[in-house]
C-alpha cells in the first residue's frame, strides 16, 4: 500500500510541478525573466562560449520553447556574447517539456533519442537546428561549476527517481 502511495504522489507531483511553476513565471516581467535566462544559458554554454563553438548562430535567432511552463525566448550570439530576446521571428525553434530540457542540460538525456521519440521538437531552419543539436549533445555537465552541476545532478535524479516510481505502480488486485 505504501508503494502506492508513493507511486500516485510521485505521477501528482510530476503532472502539477510544471503547471504550478508556470503561474509565477507568467506575471514576471519578461526582463526579469532575461536576466535570469542570460545567466543561465551563459553558464550551461560557458565552455562553448570561451570556445568560440557558437559562431554558428552569429545573427542567427533560436527559439527555446518550455511547453509545460508556457516560457518562450530567443537567443544568439552577438559579438562573443549570448542575446536573450522574447519571441518574435526565430530562425529555427526547438520544444520540449522542462523534465526533458533538465535531463539534456544534466547529460542524462540525449537530444537525438529525445527527437526521435517525438519528445524534443525541431522546427525551421534544419542545418541551424542540427549544428544547435550537435552543440548540445556535446555539453559536457563535468565542466559546469560545482555548485551548478551538483543542483543539476540533484534536480535531474530527483526527477528520474520520480519517474520511476509514478511508473512502478503495484497492483491493486488480490488473489
Amino acid at each position: 500500500m505504501q508503494g502506492l502511495f508513493v507511486s500516485k504522489m510521485a505521477a501528482s507531483l510530476l503532472k502539477n510541478a510544471p503547471q504550478v511553476a508556470a503561474k509565477p513565471l507568467a506575471v514576471i516581467p519578461f526582463t526579469i525573466k532575461q536576466l535570469a535566462l542570460t545567466q543561465l544559458t551563459q553558464t550551461l554554454l560557458k565552455e562553448a562560449l570561451e570556445q568560440r563553438c557558437l559562431d554558428f548562430m552569429q545573427g542567427k535567432w533560436v527559439a527555446i520553447e518550455i511547453t509545460d511552463v508556457q516560457l518562450k525566448f530567443e537567443l544568439s550570439y552577438q559579438n562573443g556574447r549570448l542575446i536573450v530576446r522574447p519571441p518574435q521571428c526565430p530562425d529555427v525553434t526547438f520544444s520540449a517539456r522542462s523534465d526533458e530540457l533538465l535531463l539534456i542540460a544534466a547529460g542524462k538525456e540525449d537530444p537525438d533519442s529525445l527527437f526521435f521519440r517525438r519528445q524534443l521538437w525541431i522546427e525551421g531552419d534544419t542545418e541551424l537546428g542540427l549544428q544547435v543539436k550537435n552543440l548540445l549533445s556535446s555539453l559536457d555537465p563535468e565542466k559546469l561549476s560545482p555548485i551548478i552541476r551538483f543542483g543539476l545532478g540533484y534536480s535531474a535524479q530527483l526527477l528520474l527517481w520520480l519517474q520511476q516510481q509514478a511508473a512502478t505502480t503495484p497492483s491493486l488486485s488480490t488473489p
